[in-house]
């Protein structure tokens, strides 16, 4: 994974994970990446500070996830051939990362996910509705394109220029399941590995946090489902 084929940038979103960032960044497996980049989406708290300090680039990347991940991808270093995306609360296992990255670098996959409701969870790690929605979301999409998902986990790896074929248009909670959904209709060669998922390691979620931000990232997931489905996008 050190050929021209695995060059890895990694793209971390964030908004106030100051608890946590500094940890998820040096979980990092150094010798498989060249650069952790972390897309900040206006921060109040020290988050910025503590990526710099353990030695990620950090952009001031403009509110939304899916802004974030759009800018993080864009600022990568041109020599980078496959793009790692997770988030920055410590509930992904970093340092399994090679499951994701290897079968793109070894030229099998064009696209890998990390499965949550596959792999070993602790307890509390995901809200009901986000099993749920993950397991809806899956149906659809089997129904539409034949890919079998069965999450919508942040972790994954995708070929880089395979996602700028893509042309994702989502800045929101909607990015992960357009990537998804469109590298499905591309016919990409996709592959989703069971990896263990544990509670966030601090601070609160943007999402499975609150009600409002549940419902507000529903409502941007099936908007954007919609959109793609029926061709909009």
């Amino acid at each position: 994974m050190t050929t021209e084929a695995g060059i890895v940038s990694v793209v971390i979103p964030t908004l106030n994970e100051a608890e946590t960032i500094a940890a998820v960044i040096a979980a990092v497996p150094r010798p498989l990446v060249r650069e952790v980049i972390v897309a900040d989406g206006g921060s109040t708290d020290a988050t910025v500070a503590e990526a710099l300090a353990a030695g990620a680039r950090v952009l001031d990347a403009g509110r939304g996830y899916g802004q974030a991940c759009a800018a993080g991808a864009a600022a990568a270093d041109p020599a980078s051939t496959i793009l790692v995306f997770l988030d920055g609360d410590g509930a992904d296992r970093v340092d399994l990362m090679a499951r994701l990255v290897g079968p793109i670098a070894d030229g099998a996959q064009d696209f890998v996910l990390a499965t949550r409701t596959r792999g070993g969870r602790e307890a509390g790690a995901m809200a009901w509705h986000q099993v749920l929605a993950g397991r809806l979301a899956g149906m659809a999409m089997r129904l539409l394109y034949g890919v079998p998902y069965t999450d919508m986990c942040a972790f994954r790896a995708i070929r880089r220029a395979a996602l700028a074929d893509l042309a994702l248009r989502e800045r929101g909670y909607g990015w992960n399941i357009e990537m998804q959904m469109l590298a499905a209709r591309a016919r990409l060669r996709i592959l989703e590995v069971p990896l263990p998922y544990r509670r966030r390691a601090g601070g609160q979620s943007k999402v499975a946090g609150s009600l409002r931000g549940s419902l507000r990232a529903g409502w941007r997931i099936g908007a954007t489902l919609l959109r793609v489905a029926t061709g909009r996008g």
